[in-house]
């Protein structure tokens, strides 16, 4: 008796919480081929990857498959039985093609390609953004939280509604806070890390090296497994860019200017301390008469 035979099949279904996306670029990196030569395998229709399998190297190939995020499934390969009676020739018009092949390599139409961009989701941890788009969005963010908390509660303190203007501050707190995570997490999608490193803004010292990298190193300039690239940045996001930069430039010089006119003012009162005179001579008032001494006196005369 011979072994049993099997195949692998696939119909599109993904696995909970796989974007389609990424289990395209996870295909593409295992039959390391391009994404666009394994788009018709979503097209909804049972395609057999992988035929005439052993039980054990087909559960091998289906264990390599899940962990790219698709729903595989091992099937029994059909029973081939051959009959002699049944054979008829077969004209040149009927045979079948390469392309019509089961065993053909996957082939995909010249229009079914993945966008070339995706999508901006400021709201969201899903999707990519470039580096002066990050610090751009971090400029408009700011100044927007910034201005309506000091807007509304400047009004409510006024007021005297002072528990008010507190919970009105902390809600603005959280909303830039949540914002600059989406932020933060999809510019580090862009450079094809994982968006749990954005905890890392909550060490000393490994928060401003990380928001160095973040503002500095550009990111994949193709598609990652976090999805396509970024759009290009527009006119917009380069001005707000640059001047978010000429503000932290104005800052720091500012800093490193009061910080030297600091220290030269330190440095000209010790120096002055040191050059005054040790010892000083105490002199009378000049209008003050000078003391008269008394008269001699002639003791043999008296």
């Amino acid at each position: 008796m011979s072994e049993k035979r099997c195949r692998i099949v696939f119909d599109g279904a993904l696995q909970t919480g796989v974007d389609i996306t990424t289990a395209k670029l996870n295909l593409a990196q295992l039959f390391k081929c391009d994404v666009a030569a394994i788009e018709h395998l979503f097209s909804g229709e049972p395609v057999a990857l992988k035929r005439d399998l052993s039980e054990a190297a087909a559960q091998t190939y289906l264990d390599a498959l899940s962990k790219t995020g698709i729903q595989a499934r091992i099937e029994a390969e059909p029973a081939v039985e051959l009959d002699l009676s049944e054979v008829s020739p077969v004209s040149a018009a009927s045979a079948v093609t390469p392309e019509q092949s089961p065993y053909a390599p996957p082939r995909a139409p010249a229009d079914e390609t993945l966008p070339e961009f995706s999508q901006l989701k400021l709201f969201s941890v899903q999707g990519r953004i470039g580096r002066l788009r990050y610090i751009a969005w971090t400029l408009v963010t700011t100044l927007i939280i910034g201005a309506v908390t000091s807007l509304l509660g400047l009004s409510l303190w006024f007021n005297d509604q002072l528990i008010l203007a507190g919970i009105v501050f902390v809600g603005a707190v959280l909303v830039y806070l949540y914002v600059y995570v989406t932020i933060s997490v999809q510019r580090l999608h862009d450079l094809g890390w994982s968006g749990w490193l954005c905890f890392l803004h909550l060490v000393p010292l490994l928060d401003t090296l990380l928001l160095i990298v973040q503002m500095a190193v550009p990111g994949n300039a193709t598609a990652n497994r976090y999805g396509a690239p970024p759009p290009p940045n527009s006119v917009a996001v380069k001005v707000l860019c640059a001047l978010w930069l000429a503000m932290i430039a104005v800052f720091f010089v500012s800093a490193v200017t009061g910080d030297l006119g600091t220290l030269i003012e330190e440095q000209q009162s010790a120096f002055s301390l040191d050059h005054e005179p040790a010892d000083t001579v105490d002199t009378a008032p000049a209008d003050d008469p000078a003391p008269v001494a008394p008269p001699p006196v002639d003791y043999e005369h008296e």
